[in-house]
């Protein structure tokens, strides 16, 4: 069956006053003339829901509120400068039947559409593109609809992980969802590239928990799992929604939390014994308790001594029990930390959420509800890889090295095994599965604009990234697809498609690029869900 649009139900705006004048005159010149942006315009409005009007919904660059709301959701400012090609309009669309409009008209005009659900993307995919394109932001499509009783929550893709989280805490203390530890990513891309977080060894991915979805297809088709068939549910639940559809909502199945948790970070320099006590991280956090994750960050620091450096680790844990349970715990298996009971946390799984995004927890729990970042957005880029294999005293050593050396780069290690060790690779798109002992993200973060800049910090993720390829996976060199990376490959959605597609497409999905090959090629055969990084077809 094809699902009533109003299945779920649109929030109203609460950021944006509607604005229907000049719409039809005020496009912003761009390759396109203005008399086809007229009949752009003319063909969102008839095809969208009379009853839900699009006009107030569409925004163009001589709008007043066109770059507020650009900025709104743009998490990266490598990707808002003067030079970055802004979108020939914006639909914030309010209404299901928005969505179907852009997709419909999109296609007649044949324009590309970057779909946006809370703008993290590291690589700016949702809302930048390399042709003239639209935005289709969905973050006024956010209600959120818990059900204790069936431990069931329909969400839809514009709600943030903050708002998911203080709404299912609100009706049950008892309740939480497997998801990411920033609370303004947006549900759309989040659970749609897999998704993961700080219970993931207890409970698997975001997509591990999900029943249920609705998305509008290249058809304009609100459909939902019944409907659009295993295949298609398959593909969005870790194969990236963007190359299928527009996804409009998951439900998501509800996991159990104690009333009570513990939090703990504490910090370790190489003068304090940071190399041993890694080294024994990496034995003890892959297979430790389930309950227990215990995060690695690692950066560089000044030392003690003027003028030298050194590298600090970082260790940042959630544990699903009491703080004395805890310290029993570690003191048998990881006592090379040498964790104190003051070191620990006992808190409720809501307030360590405000923990982990490093946010006083006697702070009030309503700043989840507050969508813009507590902390100042930065310029950024990221890289990923995955460890199957411990890594010597030595190899360890030589990676502080390297740190030191380029001074302005982080290391995360997120530790795996647990449930995600139980899940067959093949079960979602998300192929990371057993076998991996945990996965590293590389981070470079600065504050100063300019292209030289940029190219300097870029550099350095590009060098560490290099010289940790002994440690790591390969053939092929696994990463996280939401972890976005461009230096994998860009896909330019010509002839070449597939054979570009390929290339990053085998390393964040490995075998089971194949079959999302496949099934993209039956739901989208003329690829209009596409972009720098997105499933290709079949070649023809």
């Amino acid at each position: 069956m094809v699902v009533r649009s109003n299945n779920i139900r649109a929030l109203p705006s609460l950021l944006l006053v509607p604005i229907i004048v000049v719409l039809l005159v005020s496009l912003a010149p761009c390759s396109t003339s203005a008399s086809n942006s007229k009949t752009f315009i003319h063909c969102l409005v008839n095809h969208s829901d009379s009853s839900h009007p699009i006009s107030s919904a569409i925004f163009t660059p001589r709008n007043a509120s066109f770059t507020s709301v650009l900025d709104s959701y743009v998490r990266n400012l490598r990707f808002n400068t003067s030079t970055t090609r802004k979108p020939y309009l914006i639909i914030t669309a309010l209404h299901v039947s928005h969505v179907q409009a852009a997709v419909v008209c999109g296609q007649k005009h044949n324009l590309q559409m970057k779909i946006r659900s809370g703008g993290h993307d590291y690589e700016g995919v949702s809302y930048v593109a390399e042709v003239p394109f639209f935005i289709l932001d969905m973050f006024n499509l956010r209600s959120i609809e818990v059900d204790i009783e069936s431990e069931t929550a329909w969400v839809q893709a514009g709600a943030q992980l903050g708002e998911v989280y203080y709404n299912i805490a609100k009706k049950s203390k008892g309740h939480g969802f497997p998801a990411g530890v920033c609370p303004t990513v947006g549900v759309g891309g989040h659970i749609s590239g897999g998704g993961y977080g700080n219970m993931m060894r207890k409970y698997g991915l975001s997509v591990d928990n999900v029943l249920d979805a609705q998305i509008v297809d290249v058809q304009g088709r609100l459909l939902d799992r019944e409907s659009m068939g295993e295949d298609l549910f398959w593909a969005i639940r870790g194969g990236g929604g963007g190359s299928f559809g527009v996804v409009i909502a998951y439900k998501i199945k509800l996991v159990k939390v104690p009333e009570k948790v513990t939090v703990f970070s504490v910090y370790r320099t190489l003068e304090e014994n940071a190399t041993d006590i890694v080294y024994n991280w990496q034995h003890v956090a892959p297979t430790i308790d389930n309950d227990l994750f215990i995060r690695l960050i690692m950066d560089v620091v000044n030392a003690t001594q003027n003028g030298t450096k050194t590298l600090r680790a970082n260790f940042i844990a959630l544990y699903l029990g009491d703080s004395k349970t805890l310290i029993s715990l570690l003191h048998d298996k990881f006592p090379q930390l040498g964790l104190k009971q003051q070191d620990c946390i006992e808190t409720t799984w809501l307030q360590s959420v405000l923990f982990w995004t490093n946010i006083n927890i006697s702070t009030p729990l309503e700043v989840l509800l507050d969508r813009q970042p507590q902390s100042p957005v930065n310029f950024l880029k990221r890289k990923s890889d995955y460890v199957k294999k411990p890594i010597s005293k030595e190899g360890l050593e030589g990676i502080f090295n390297k740190m030191i050396e380029l001074v302005d780069t982080i290391l995360y290690f997120n530790p795996y095994g647990g449930r995600m060790a139980e899940i067959p690779s093949t079960e979602t798109p998300f192929p990371h599965r057993a076998g991996r002992l945990w996965k590293v993200q590389y981070q470079a973060n600065w504050k100063t604009p300019g292209k030289d800049v940029a190219d300097y910090y870029i550099d350095l993720t590009r060098k560490l990234h290099k010289y940790m390829t002994p440690f790591v996976s390969n053939n092929p060199r696994e990463a996280f697809f939401n972890y976005k990376d461009l230096d994998l490959g860009i896909n330019h959605n010509g002839k070449n498609s597939y054979v570009q597609g390929r290339v990053y497409g085998v390393d964040y999905f490995n075998q089971n690029f194949n079959r999302l090959v496949q099934i993209k090629t039956k739901v989208d055969p003329s690829n209009f869900f596409r972009n720098e990084q997105s499933i290709p077809t079949l070649p023809h």
